[in-house]
């Protein structure tokens, strides 16, 4: 069973916006808002992410220079 959330001071345009995208999408504002927040729960933070991938580099024992990397960013600009 899901929880009720109520969040004040919502400033009009932004429900406006949002009441917006509801109705292209064929849903009631309380649907587009739950899948909404579905998706965002669904995503790590960028603290959790970046944490993430460092984790992985430090457990391959590898790295790159930045000049290489800077090199090859370098190289697609040409």
């Amino acid at each position: 069973m899901g929880v009720q959330i109520t969040i004040r001071e919502v400033p009009e345009e932004v429900r406006n916006v949002l009441a917006a995208r509801a109705a292209l999408k064929r849903q009631s504002m309380q649907e587009y808002l739950r899948g909404e927040l579905v998706r965002i729960a669904a995503r790590p933070t960028l603290d959790t992410w970046i944490e993430e991938v460092r984790r992985r580099k430090d457990a391959a024992g590898t790295s790159i220079a930045t000049s290489a990397i800077l090199d090859a960013r370098d190289a697609d600009r040409r």
